[in-house]
């Protein structure tokens, strides 16, 4: 399997909800960043914790909340993956439309590390 492979891999356990295949396909030690100012954006360490902190919050805050990828870019151990969030916010009710790019960092076709970049203020003017 090619580290595009895994990551095509890894959104389709985001949109499966697909848990314990999320953390096979992820390193032990796992770090996953978020944007500072994105809604509950941190570093969280584990893929566990990255289920509970990061993915089910959005399930839980968000309609429809999804990443429309763009494009896969291949640079070895590194995956960039070019998209947009899109969705609609439970309690606002308004839609969400950000560009975004996700880099995931690879070891031994595992997911080490992923790095988040979006536009925050689009979230945030959503959710308001």
């Amino acid at each position: 399997m090619t580290n595009i492979d895994t990551i095509k891999a890894l959104y389709r356990t985001f949109r499966e909800k697909d848990y314990p295949a999320f953390v096979d396909i992820c390193d032990p030690k796992l770090e996953w960043i978020q944007n500072t100012g994105f809604p509950g954006g941190k570093t969280h360490f584990g893929a566990g914790n990255v289920i509970e902190d990061v993915f089910k919050s959005f399930n839980h805050d968000w309609q429809d909340w999804r990443f429309d990828i763009e494009e896969y870019l291949d640079a070895g151990d590194t995956i960039i993956v070019i998209g947009a969030y899109t969705g609609r916010h439970r309690t606002s009710h308004k839609t969400l439309h950000s560009p975004a790019a996700h880099m995931y960092d690879l070891a031994n076709g595992k997911v080490r590390r992923f790095r988040q970049f979006t536009d925050t203020k689009l979230i945030w003017d959503a959710m308001a």
